[in-house]
């Protein structure tokens, strides 16, 4: 048995740890007949990430599920992998080239593939390493990857299912397309943002009526060379008279149609509508209507093609928005500009304003959407917080409502290429998708390929991470050992994911393996739906803010380097800190100091684990029973009973944490009993009792019980020092023994297991305690407020409830230690003139004329009242400020709020400390 040193090195055990955890095969998951699966699959990051925080929230919440489920015996599986990430990569090997003066298409598709596959082989196993860091015990032997090829099959297969069972179709229809890329998106990877532009109010000239106009507002000037109509509703009076008549668009200068639709808001703007077809989907459905010609004058790059005319040629859509605004106002055709509110849909990955664009895309109907609605109204998924559940199926029933379709394809060489093939020297136009003559979809390809050419497109990302659940076990072929594992671990048990993919991949996981899952059916009965899921319960994480309550980006400068803050903290200071502020499904306001929390709690426990075994020779602690054993029932004292009751109470509240999900909660309640119940109460209040030979082996045997325990319950949190500790005193039944070998006790079985051997727990003995804690606190509270929290010849009187006398003469001792106080002298009366604290042991009261210099004490805190005084001041008037309250984040002026209530309860409690200050 190893000792304990000095200081703890977290850096040299967590090298040396994981590695023999890997090496050990600790992490394997295999499925077993005499075990329950417990099986998460990991979202994967992207091939081309880099660690950031929240990839350490998410990992380290999987991580402590799947270590748990360790110690309850179960068969454990986190099973980890990349995604080829189709946008992400391909722009990252694209940037690469021009560096070199290269475009993708000087290589060719298969050279440019190529080249991705090289960049892959030498960045793409980056964060994994760096998951290594942290501690994730991944099984990491399965390590999968989207483009694997057994994957790939997978990916393929779904697609060529889903074509034959009517779910897919090719069809010209408007997209969201992002210039940077040069792609299409689907509506989930666009992101809505607020942003303040002009509202360009304009005239038409009516081509019937000379010097006559219609007025028309647009936020997109830039589109005017693509209007082919002016549209107003068919019940406004205004423009009744104008239907049929046309407007001169004013350049290129062109005679175009006022028609009627009721598409068209009479109360919007002017009540006129320029229809540009090919850039609004509004526009888009009106054209189709009125058989409307489509003008499209942007380039797949955002810039303007020969159809806008010029000057626009060759322009940016965003400058020629300027040069088109200034033409108009030369014309005498601009009316009146203003400023103007409303939500642009992002790229999320370029982060540039998507265009609506008509291109010819693959789209899906999604399969099973009322089956995923009732997985989730049965029952069947559980999500946690359940709030978000009401994000799911709105989403669900929104697509299902509007029959909004997936656009799956995208424009890159990069991922799943289509497995359609079209016959050659028939033109797309000239396609009939019936007639296997003119089209051919499998994975294979068709047998005589030199008569076919393959789709351009690849596939959405999307589009096979989809698949994670089933696919890595084997789906669709799986056989033997494969087969037998998709139906040991599917359905998994936990996924953890954050709430901005709620849409983009937990839902469609639950269509896919609903779809997939079985035999096609139309539709599903009730249990059918529950063992087609792909998961039991959806964990969703906040989002990590820095402390002003901004999302933390590398342009603000506000987002701290995980693998730095690991060799500050340590990885298990990080993991504590990071879930010890992460309530679930809530935004985390990040800051160093609360990170620091962790490790200063690894130090401590560190540090009672080391006095342990200084304090005494450690004996058989290979078992809790064996520790039992050293334990004599007639030697316990009320503070073992009282610590013994509080172990299993605290290992139930664990317990408690993990059946709802609510694992912020878990390192709080390990805190406050390790730090406070068994360090500052238990230890303290046994040491006396420890320098005596005929009680010692007992307290002994009661702390290596409640340290094995801790650790147990401490593991799953803190891997790395937990195991350490575990060899260091002496737990292991076996030199080569590793601590997630061993089984954790639950909170039944173990107060079983004391009462057998100790006795049972009386209420009476940990409410006693419970008092004499409270009084001992109360006494180190007032000490603190009038400022002599460092004396110890500071003297108390207490005025006894009924029956404490007792109680209070018993513990004297330890209440003198344990409070640092001088003398406690039992009253009958209460003494006047001295501030009272009441607990229920009775009132205790600070002689206060022979402790501080009250006349120094009134003046210290008449001081620190007018700086609060000022303080409230300031916090109102911010508070009453418009300004702050309508611009600032809400979790800024919700701190402020706080701040605020805080300095008022301060104030009032410096009102009263003065209130109870005798005269000098």
């Amino acid at each position: 048995m190893a000792t304990i040193d000095k200081a703890y090195n977290a850096h040299s055990v967590e090298d040396r740890w994981y590695k023999r955890w890997e090496e050990s095969g600790a992490f394997r998951g295999e499925a077993r007949d005499d075990a329950d699966p417990y099986c998460i699959m990991i979202p994967p990051p992207n091939v081309t990430g880099m660690l950031h925080m929240g990839h350490i929230l998410n990992n380290t919440l999987q991580d402590i599920f799947i270590r748990r489920a360790r110690l309850e015996g179960k068969a454990a599986l986190w099973f980890p992998g990349t995604d080829h990430a189709g946008i992400a990569t391909q722009t990252r090997v694209e940037k690469k080239l021009r560096e070199e003066g290269l475009h993708r298409r000087d290589l060719g598709r298969e050279k440019f593939v190529d080249e991705v596959w090289k960049w892959r082989d030498e960045h793409g196993g980056i964060i994994l390493g760096q998951l290594r860091k942290l501690g994730a015990s991944c099984d990491w032997d399965r390590t999968s990857f989207t483009l694997d090829e057994h994957y790939s099959k997978a990916v393929l297969t779904s697609f060529v299912e889903l074509y034959k069972r009517g779910y897919l179709y090719r069809g010209l229809r408007m997209s969201n397309w992002c210039p940077v890329s040069q792609t299409a998106l689907s509506n989930e990877e666009v992101i809505m943002k607020p942003q303040r532009g002009l509202f360009y109010k304009m005239r038409y000239e009516i081509a019937e009526l000379p010097g006559e106009y219609v007025q028309i507002s647009t936020t997109r000037p830039e589109t005017i060379m693509g209007d082919v109509a002016v549209a107003v509703h068919p019940d406004d009076e205004r423009y009744a008279h104008l239907v049929g008549k046309h407007v001169w668009r004013p350049f290129p200068r062109g005679k175009i149609p006022i028609i009627a639709d009721e598409a068209v808001e009479k109360d919007f703007g002017t009540g006129a509508l320029k229809v540009t077809p090919a850039h609004d989907p509004v526009d888009f459905d009106i054209g189709k209507r009125h058989d409307l010609p489509i003008v499209d004058v942007f380039n797949p790059d955002g810039t303007l093609n020969e159809l806008a005319g010029e000057p626009f040629v060759g322009m940016d859509r965003f400058k020629a928005r300027k040069v088109a605004a200034k033409m108009l106002e030369e014309q005498g055709n601009l009316v009146e500009t203003e400023p103007y509110e409303n939500n642009v849909g992002y790229s999320e990955r370029a982060d540039v304003p998507v265009e609506p664009r008509l291109t010819m895309q693959w789209w899906l109907r999604y399969p099973k959407v009322a089956e995923a609605k009732q997985a989730v109204l049965k029952g069947h998924i559980k999500f946690h917080p359940k709030r978000w559940e009401k994000t799911y199926l709105h989403w669900l029933e929104t697509m299902e409502r509007d029959k909004i379709d997936w656009c799956i394809s995208r424009q890159l060489w990069w991922g799943h290429r289509i497995p359609v093939w079209y016959r050659k020297g028939l033109s797309r136009d000239q396609l009939d998708f019936e007639n296997p003559d003119h089209v051919h979809v499998s994975v294979e390809g068709p047998s005589d390929s030199e008569n076919w050419e393959q789709e351009e497109d690849v596939l959405d990302t999307w589009a096979s991470s989809w698949l994670w659940p089933f696919a890595n076990f084997g789906w669709p072929d799986g056989k033997g050992e494969k087969a037998r594992e998709l139906s040991y671990f599917y359905p998994t048990q936990t996924l953890v994911t954050g709430f901005d993919i709620i849409f983009l991949w937990v839902a469609r996981m639950v269509m896919a393996g609903l779809e997939f899952m079985g035999d096609s059916k139309e539709s599903l009965t009730d249990e059918e739906i529950a063992e087609r899921i792909p998961f039991s319960n959806v964990y969703i994480t906040g989002l990590i803010r820095d402390e002003k309550g901004r999302k933390m980006s590398k342009s603000l400068g506000n987002s701290p380097d995980p693998l730095d803050l690991i060799k500050r903290f340590g990885a298990d200071g990080m993991r504590f800190g990071i879930v010890n502020i992460a309530p679930s499904g809530q935004d985390i306001l990040f800051s160093e100091d609360r990170i620091e929390v962790g490790r200063n709690f690894c130090n401590k426990l560190w540090n009672a684990a080391r006095f342990r075994q200084m304090s005494g020779e450690i004996a058989d602690n290979s078992s809790e029973s064996a520790i039992l054993k050293r334990i004599e029932p007639a030697r316990l004292s009320a503070y073992d009973k009282w610590i013994l009751s509080r172990l299993v109470d605290v290992t139930a509240e664990i317990e408690r944490c993990f059946e709802r999900y609510e694992i912020h909660a878990y390192p709080h309640g390990l805190y406050e009993f390790f730090w406070s119940d068994y360090c500052d109460w238990y230890v303290e209040a046994s040491k006396s009792r420890m320098k005596d030979e005929a009680t010692k082996g007992t307290v002994l045997a009661v702390q290596d019980l409640v340290m094995r325990q801790v650790l147990l319950l401490l593991q799953p949190i803190i891997p790395f020092i937990t195991e350490e500790l575990w060899q260091g005193l002496g737990y292991a039944a076996a030199e080569s023994a590793l601590l997630q070998d061993s089984k954790l006790l639950k909170s039944s079985e173990l107060k079983n297991l004391i009462e057998a051997a100790a006795g049972a727990f009386e209420s009476s003995s940990s409410e006693e305690i419970e008092a004499v804690k409270e009084l001992i606190t109360r006494i180190r509270a007032m000490k603190a407020e009038y400022n002599v929290a460092s004396r110890r010849d500071v003297p108390f009187f207490i005025l006894p409830d009924k029956a404490a006398s007792e109680v209070i003469s018993g513990h004297s001792e330890t209440i003198l230690t344990l409070a640092q106080i001088q003398s406690l002298e039992v009253v009958e009366t209460r003494p006047e003139g001295m501030p009272a604290g009441v607990t229920h042991l009775g009132t205790a009261f600070l002689d206060l004329a022979h402790s501080i210099d009250v006349a120094a004490e009134r003046e210290r805190l008449e001081k620190e009242l007018a700086k609060l005084e000022k303080g409230i001041k300031a916090g109102e008037a911010k508070l009453n400020n418009p300004k702050f309250v309508d611009n600032a984040p809400e979790a800024v002026v919700a701190g402020a709020k706080q701040q605020l209530q805080a300095t008022k309860g301060r104030f009032e409690e410096i009102q009263n400390l003065l209130k109870n200050l005798p005269m000098s």
